[in-house]
């Protein structure tokens, strides 16, 4: 699954079209009707932990509301458009897709099917969010090619979900990734693990409840951004089995846990902008650095999602005293 880093690296790749216009669409979706891009303008691209936002405006709603700003102008201007301060408290209301989609789309408008509408409250509320799953990801002027063949042994290439061309020459080209239009985002770059406002004693405290600290660090609403490898690869550098009760373990221990959080997820981010290939040292692996074997199970919350966790029993030692037990094998 993408995680922080890379959400950021497509966040870069997508920035320079700010500013442009759509001019020609594709793409298998039905939801979002790829059609329904056409003539829209990308005013602003942010990026929220795990997650992408690209707002869209046709410029003749833009200047119905008076606004009249230009192409790639900032957050600023978008939070002036709050659908709260032009249509009152309800604006936020959102209303499922066709079909029984469940797609949201704004309240009042004609759904993803009518955006060429004047509406108020669809310029205010244009916002694209883009989640990635398991495998999602976006191309810059180029389309993903087949690496092998199917089951039925076509080597067919990967149709996009969403092909935007701008008027600039160039195009963005959306694969696997799930997409719905959504209220403005709510900045919160305090939990994000790659802010710069990370937030260090709201990430300890969190660490600090009496659960598996690899439960709390897969925790959106205090590691934005922070997925199954970064998990991994903390847990390990730090020295912590990934069972360990976070209330049970020191302070010194919690701390090194976050560092190793913050280290590696800008080391990460990096060696992308590098284009250098990803380092881990137990995510994945058979052995440690230190040649230890290395053990994998699937843990998570009961009732919640769970996720495949690698460790080295003999450089992550679990105590005895330490909640849920590992799975016999």
């Amino acid at each position: 699954m993408p995680e922080g880093p890379s959400v950021r690296k497509f966040h870069h790749l997508v920035s320079p079209f700010v500013g442009q216009k759509v001019v020609k669409t594709g793409g298998s979706s039905k939801k979002l009707h790829p059609a329904s891009f056409q003539a829209l303008w990308l005013q602003d691209a942010q990026v929220h932990g795990k997650k992408l936002f690209l707002q869209f405006d046709p410029d003749e709603e833009m200047e119905l509301l008076g606004s009249g700003p230009q192409p790639g102008q900032g957050v600023q201007q978008k939070e002036a458009m709050n659908p709260e301060l032009i249509l009152g408290p309800n604006a936020q209301e959102m209303s499922a897709g066709p079909s029984g989609s469940e797609e949201p789309f704004p309240s009042g408008s004609d759904g993803p099917y009518g955006l060429g509408g004047h509406n108020l409250l669809a310029v205010a509320q244009r916002w694209l969010e883009v989640r990635f799953g398991l495998f999602g990801s976006i191309w810059v002027n180029d389309f993903s090619r087949a690496k092998k063949a199917n089951k039925r042994g076509d080597w067919r290439d990967p149709v996009p979900r969403l092909v935007l061309h701008f008027d600039g020459g160039g195009f963005l080209a959306f694969y696997n990734c799930q997409m719905s239009w959504s209220p403005p985002p709510v900045v919160e770059p305090t939990c994000d693990i790659l802010s710069e406002k990370f937030h260090r004693g709201q990430a300890l405290e969190a660490l600090r409840q009496a659960q598996p600290v690899c439960y709390t660090l897969l925790d959106q609403r205090y590691f934005s951004g922070l997925g199954n490898i970064i998990k991994n690869e903390a847990l390990y550098r730090a020295g912590i089995h990934p069972l360990s009760l976070g209330s049970l373990l020191s302070s010194s221990s919690l701390e090194a846990l976050v560092d190793h959080v913050v280290e590696f997820s800008s080391d990460w981010l990096r060696d992308k902008f590098q284009g250098k290939k990803q380092h881990t040292q137990i995510y994945q692996k058979q052995q440690c650095p230190s040649g230890h074997q290395v053990m994998k199970e699937t843990f998570g919350p009961p009732g919640g999602f769970q996720r495949l966790t690698w460790w080295c029993p003999q450089c992550q030692p679990q105590l005895s005293s330490e909640g849920p037990k590992l799975l016999s094998s």
